[in-house]
């Protein structure tokens, strides 16, 4: 292959960058369509009630509204991802505070406003409940009567035993109680983490047109068409084939633009009006009825030997879905962040994730799903057990970190293990044994392992008679910089100049499945299916230059772009011509279909470092180094790569300094971008990623997953290194400077 066409490993600028720093990039409510109305809902201000009675006979009577519908309207019509359990508009009950009741469809935003205002509704309020726990206690107020009326919870993960349930998954190793008996020291410890929104610059926007045959075309933001279409088509009773869905450019999604939100209330509002209805979620609305993480509570016991060797650890996650786990893919894995093996090896395990309603916001996903609850708590608890033994918080992971040839800690064994060079690299690059620059300084670490992910996809490869090359896929780039690295792996395989590779992506019509970002897949997916659409297309363009070179087929060779008769380069024809020599210069057109499996025995390592200050009279944290150490094979485009790990740590750093969804008796307390606090650059310490490479990844070209790896540790890191500094160990999310200050008091 000529070195002018190997890409793979070069840092091509992002494709869809010139159409978004330039404006021609279009977002879900960008679409006007003509005779559009403004939809806006009516939310409950109620946790818990039941719906007396609505009256929207006012409302009707606001001039320019053209659709007013309640719940009453809809009575029985359900939504989700998956877990179909959130009614489009509620009809009898309201289970938190943003709950929809009614909708208005209006000429303008201002009148349906207004109309919204003139809905009187009637609640009977009813008993609450909000934390995770107190909703598995027998006297707590049921949300969900019957959750087997519900379709789409798998049986095997119900959680019908205990009230207000929704779903509860295990896993384990040798025998726990067993490691428990054996044990010679043993160490518990609980910790609580909030609510966390995603902070998406584009809030959620839908768009509904029906056309006069009654089929529907939808424009929302979403990272999985497919999926989308089919959650729409189902809660308005609908064949998947009546319902098309537009691919847009998604502004922002870090697993929060999956799902169909508000596009069945705006298919019914259009449905009464008869004109095109666009409803764009408020930040107000995004914060008090959007899918942030789940609140959770991690109670974590682990038994030792008093040599430092873990012989047992129970883990008992408990996740607040919120009033509905509709906003979930998957409600059987939702917040299986907590079953991850982890860096460790551990003789006896027991670990179960729960999921409970509260009437408090339906909970999402939030990139790595469930992962940095956990890792916060098993980090946590790991400084703790260390401190425990008088041990050095590393020299205990080293004791325990699982090498090549050992089973982990679910009793798995991965191959090419890079746990302890992660580590020690990490330990090096922050001169982990140097003296820190202050005695108000601290240096904490953290670890995290991620497999990554598959599933199906489709891919679509077309070869013009200009010689220009085009890969279809049905999702837009939701920020990872997934359609740089197809065009890049296309131009590679078909050996030509990036220039000749154009990505573009369709609609639900085209004929592309996909089942959408997330779960550190996007790249292995879509890369198997680039080359497997490569390879199919070189086949049927040789047959072609057979034709024109007349020989065999088998007899064709491809090389740097051009097709030759074996052994003589002299009669090489470019892809070009061999297309344009057909009949009508009929392009070469290739649907690629893969369903890439799981590799279980491979997974990714990841050590942060960080070193603080902490000022003792303020309690103020000032981060002046994080170090992040990655385990990765080849990397495909450097920028991108960088740009998901920094985004990454960045958004952990959010998260242990600053998130908090304040929830108090279920109505969310900062629903202000002015009030919910997301870092600014002011918040970012000199960041230094170290990148320890290795040759075995599961994904084409021994690359690995980096989308989910960066923000999983840093809030223990950070945790382990405030407590370096202080003394004080915080068993809660976020670790502001307010809180501090109170600690910091009150062991004074």
């Amino acid at each position: 292959m000529a070195d002018t066409v190997s890409v793979i490993g070069a840092p091509i600028p992002r494709l869809e960058g010139p159409d978004k720093v330039t404006g021609r990039a279009l977002y879900a409510a960008d679409f006007n369509l003509p005779g559009m109305l403004w939809g806006k809902v009516l939310r409950s201000p109620y946790p818990h009630a039941r719906i007396v009675s609505i009256d929207a006979s006012q409302a009707r009577q606001v001039p320019g509204v053209r659709a007013v519908i309640t719940g009453k309207d809809l009575e029985g019509y359900l939504q989700g991802r998956r877990l179909r359990d959130m009614p489009v508009l509620c009809w009898d009950t309201v289970r938190f505070i943003g709950d929809r009741v009614a909708a208005v469809a209006a000429d303008t935003a201002e009148a349906a406003d207004e109309a919204l205002q003139l809905i009187e509704v009637e609640y009977e309020d009813l008993p609450a409940v909000f934390d995770p726990l107190e909703a598995l206690e027998p006297d707590a107020p049921r949300l969900h009567e019957d959750m087997s009326a519900y379709e789409g919870l798998d049986p095997n993960f119900a959680y019908h035993d205990v009230p207000n349930g929704l779903t509860r998954l295990t896993w384990k190793k040798g025998d726990i109680e067993k490691g428990f008996d054996e044990a010679e020291l043993v160490v518990e410890h609980t910790f609580r983490i909030p609510s966390r929104h995603h902070g998406y610059i584009e809030p959620h926007a839908s768009t509904i047109s029906i056309d006069d045959d009654g089929r529907v075309q939808a424009w929302i933001c979403t990272k999985a068409p497919m999926s989308t279409r089919t959650q729409l088509a189902q809660s308005i009773r609908l064949p998947d084939d009546m319902v098309l869905v537009h691919a847009v450019s998604v502004g922002g999604d870090f697993g929060g633009k999956g799902d169909a939100m508000d596009l069945p209330i705006a298919y019914f509002l259009a449905k009464q009006a008869g004109r095109p209805v666009r409803i764009i979620m408020s930040y107000t609305e995004e914060l008090v009825a959007g899918n942030p993480t789940h609140p959770s509570v991690l109670i974590i016991r682990t038994g030792l030997k008093r040599d430092g060797h873990m012989v047992a650890r129970y883990l008992r996650a408990v996740h607040s879905s919120g009033a509905y786990g509709a906003f979930k893919p998957t409600p059987n894995v939702a917040i299986g962040g907590a079953g991850q093996a982890g860096c460790y090896k551990i003789d006896n395990t027991f670990i179960e994730a729960t999921q409970v309603y509260t009437n408090t916001v339906p909970a999402g996903f939030f990139r790595a799903p469930g992962a940095p609850q956990a890792d916060f708590a098993i980090e946590s608890h790991m400084d703790l057990i260390a401190k425990e033994l008088g041990m050095d918080p590393v020299e205990f992971r080293l004791k325990n970190i699982v090498d090549e040839g050992e089973d982990n800690s679910l009793g798995g064994r991965w191959q090419d293990i890079k746990a302890r060079e992660t580590l020690e690299a990490a330990l090096d690059a922050a001169g982990w044994d140097k003296p820190k620059p202050g005695s108000n300084f601290g240096r904490g670490i953290a670890m995290y392992e991620r497999f990554t992910g598959a599933g199906p996809t489709e891919a679509t490869m077309t070869a013009d008679p200009d010689g220009i090359l085009t890969v279809s896929v049905i999702s837009y780039d939701q920020g990872t910089g997934l359609h740089t690295a197809l065009q890049q792996v296309a131009a590679n395989e078909m050996q030509v100049p990036i220039g000749q590779v154009r990505v573009l992506t369709g609609d639900t019509d085209s004929g592309n499945l996909d089942i959408g970002f997330g779960g550190a897949r996007s790249t292995n997916i879509g890369v198997h299916a680039v080359i497997e659409a490569t390879t199919l297309l070189k086949e049927e363009l040789k047959t072609r230059a057979a034709r024109l070179l007349e020989c065999p087929a088998d007899e064709i060779e491809y090389r740097d772009g051009r097709f030759n008769h074996r052994g003589d380069t002299s009669q090489g024809i470019p892809i070009s011509e061999v297309v344009s020599s057909t009949e009508g210069g009929e392009p070469a057109k290739i649907l690629a279909k893969v369903n890439v499996a799981m590799k279980q025995e491979s997974t990714s390592f990841v050590a942060q470092v960080a070193e603080v200050e902490v000022d003792k009279e303020t309690g103020q944290i000032k981060i002046h180094r994080f170090i992040t150490a990655h385990d990765v094979g080849t990397i495909i485009n450097p920028l991108t790569h960088q740009g998901q790990i920094d985004g990454g740590v960045v958004q952990g750093i959010g998260m242990a300094l600053m998130e908090d969804l304040g929830i108090e008796d279920g109505r969310v307390t900062n629903a202000h971008l002015g009030d919910y606090k997301l870092p600014t650059i002011a918040d970012i310490p000199q960041l230094e990623t170290v990148l320890i490479h290795g040759d075995t990844g599961p994904i084409p070209y021994d690359a690995k997953a980096i989308g989910e790896m960066a923000n999983v540790s840093p809030s223990a890191a950070i945790a382990n290194a405030v407590a370096d500094a202080t003394g004080i160990r915080f068993y809660e999310l976020p670790i502001t400077a307010e809180r501090i200050h109170k600690a910091l008091k009150e062991n004074r």
